[in-house]
C-alpha cells in the first residue's frame, strides 16, 4: 500500500510519538492524536514540522466525542488504513487499593477508547475491503502480576476484545494485531500512578509492597531499547523490511525478551492446567464407561 494513512493515539510521547516519527520517515501519512495540544507542544510541532497532523482525543470521552473525532481524522486525507491504540497508562496497587473511579478511568483510558476508535475506523476499512487495526497491550495483558491487578486486567480486555475484532472482521480484509512490550525506556515508569487509598497496613512486607517499590527503582533502567522496539513494529505493521514477512501472520507480537520469556511461561503454566483437567475428564469419563 502506497502512503497508507495511520492514526496513533498517544502520541505525545513514548512508543506513539517514535512510530509517528518512523511513519513519517518513511512517507507514509500520519495523524497523531494527544490528549492536550498545549500540554505536547513539543510532540506536535514535530509531527507537524515533518508533514503529519495532531487532533486532540481524550480517551475517556463518551462514545459519540470520539467518534466524531475519528471522522474527523478520517476526513483529512479520506481514510485512515492503520489504527494504532497507543494511548494508555497504569495505576499499580494492590486490588484492595482501588476506588471506583480509579477503576473507571484505568478501563476508560485503556479498553473503552480503544473500543470506541475501531468503531470509528471499521465502516471505512469494511467498505475499502482493507486496513489494520493495531492494540498496544503489555506483557501485562498475558502475565498479571502482584501489584498490577487493575492494568492486567484492562490489557486482558483488551486483548480478549482484539481477538474478537480479528474473527469478525479477517473476512473484509481487516488485519488485527496485540502487541505486548515487556519493559523498554519510554516514560510509562515515569508515568505511573497508584491508588489515593494507601496499601492496608496487613500487607506490610508481602509481595505486593515488595513488587511496587521495585518500580522506582527501575525507571531509565530498563533494558528495552524502545527505537529498536518501534522499528520492529513498524515493519510488521506496514509489512516493509525484513520484519515485514509477519505481516498478517501473527495476531500477537511481543517485544523484548523480558516479555517473550514471561509470556512462554504464561503459556506453560496454562496448558499444565489444561493436562490436569484434561486428565479428570478422561477418569471420569473411564469410570462411566463413556
Amino acid at each position: 500500500m502506497a502512503n497508507p494513512v495511520w492514526l496513533i493515539t498517544g502520541a505525545s510521547n513514548g512508543f506513539g510519538l517514535a512510530l509517528a516519527r518512523t511513519a513519517l520517515a518513511a512517507k507514509h501519512r500520519v495523524i497523531g492524536s494527544v490528549r492536550n495540544k498545549n500540554a505536547s507542544t513539543n510532540a506536535v510541532r514535530e509531527i507537524v514540522e515533518n508533514g503529519g497532523h495532531v487532533i486532540e482525543v481524550d480517551m475517556t470521552e463518551p462514545q459519540s466525542n470520539i467518534l466524531t473525532k475519528v471522522q474527523e481524522a478520517e476526513s483529512i486525507y479520506g481514510r485512515i488504513d492503520i489504527l494504532v491504540n497507543n494511548a494508555g497508562y497504569s495505576v499499580l496497587g494492590g486490588i484492595e487499593q482501588f476506588s471506583e473511579d480509579e477503576v473507571l478511568r484505568q478501563y476508560r483510558t485503556n479498553v473503552y477508547g480503544p473500543l470506541f476508535t475501531t468503531q470509528g475506523v471499521l465502516p471505512g476499512m469494511r467498505m475499502r475491503r482493507s486496513g489494520f487495526i493495531v492494540n498496544m497491550s503489555s506483557v501485562g495483558g498475558q502475565d498479571s502480576q502482584a501489584g498490577g491487578g487493575l492494568y492486567g486486567a484492562s490489557k486482558f480486555a483488551l486483548e480478549g476484545m482484539s481477538e474478537s475484532i480479528y474473527h469478525e472482521v479477517k473476512e473484509f480484509g481487516i488485519g488485527v494485531l496485540i502487541v505486548e512490550p515487556g519493559l523498554f525506556r519510554t516514560n510509562f515508569l515515569h508515568a505511573l500512578q497508584t491508588p489515593k487509598k494507601p496499601l492496608p497496613e496487613g500487607y506490610k512486607g508481602s509481595i505486593v509492597e515488595s513488587t511496587l517499590n521495585l518500580f522506582p527503582s527501575m525507571v531509565g533502567k530498563q533494558k528495552g531499547d524502545p527505537d529498536k522496539a518501534v522499528h520492529r513494529l513498524f515493519e510488521v505493521v506496514s509489512g516493509e523490511g525484513n520484519d515485514g514477512k509477519l505481516h498478517g501472520k501473527v495476531l500477537r507480537l511481543p517485544l523484548g525478551m523480558d516479555a517473550i520469556d514471561r509470556i512462554d511461561k504464561k503459556a506453560r503454566t496454562v496448558l499444565e492446567d489444561v493436562a490436569e483437567a484434561r486428565k479428570l475428564e478422561e477418569e471420569a469419563s473411564s469410570a462411566f464407561g463413556i
